[in-house]
């Protein structure tokens, strides 16, 4: 848990870490989420409790995410929790791959006023290979928010060699926009922060010898997107 998180949604909010996921990206900075055995049990009633302490830092446009590892692994968990939020006029947000089934996803969208979604790559073929994830999955996912019409952000990490590059960000932006439920495309720049964190998990980062995204280079690539 972070009782005040500037980089999840809007405002300052209560980000909920969940454990377990079911991709492995090669890029990913949190290996120790992917393990659904580990972390710590607890109540969607009790971590109300928590979250209720920092309401009044909320504000108009803060509230709660509830990120990962994949929170539509625990989706009973992910939308009860959601539902007691929305009963204490707390904004909800959910960040998520969407590489997951529909009964997940149908049981926590009526509660979510905010999606995070990571649109990872452009095409099946890359999601099998890079994150070992569904790409129509992830389509069927991000259609039913624009159904049911909940605001959407999508999310894109930038990485050199592989996305960093001006027509493959086009083709992300055209198909984000494609979504009328669209409010804005974040592109996060690619970092090797987590490398020591796979050392001393004693496995393999497959882009230990990919340089990070440089800022400004990421500026003039998504420049207008």
């Amino acid at each position: 848990m972070q009782s005040l998180g500037a980089v999840d949604g809007p405002g300052l909010r209560y980000v909920v870490f969940l454990q377990g996921c079911p991709l492995r990206c090669v890029y990913c900075h949190n290996p120790d989420t992917w393990d659904p055995s580990l972390g710590t049990e607890m109540e969607p009633k009790e971590l109300l409790q928590k979250i209720l302490r920092c309401k009044p830092y909320f504000g108009h446009q803060g509230g709660v995410t509830v990120t990962g590892g994949e929170p539509l692994l625990q989706p009973d968990f992910t939308a009860e929790l959601f539902a007691l939020l929305r009963e204490n006029g707390i904004h909800t947000a959910l960040d998520t791959s969407g590489n997951v089934g529909e009964a997940a996803f149908e049981k926590v969208l009526p509660y979510t006023d905010l999606v995070l979604a990571d649109l990872k790559f452009a095409g099946e073929e890359e999601y099998a290979k890079y994150c070992k994830g569904n790409f129509n999955t992830v389509r069927r996912f991000l259609k039913r928010t624009e159904e049911m019409k909940i605001p959407l952000w999508i999310r894109h990490v930038v990485v050199p060699g592989i996305t960093a590059k001006r027509e493959y960000l086009e083709t992300i932006s055209a198909i984000a926009h494609t979504y009328t439920n669209l409010e804005k495309i974040e592109w996060l720049p690619f970092h090797t922060m987590c490398l020591e964190k796979y050392r001393q998990m004693g496995i393999p980062f497959p882009l230990e010898n990919t340089p990070a995204m440089d800022e400004n280079t990421l500026k003039q690539l998504t420049e207008s997107l």
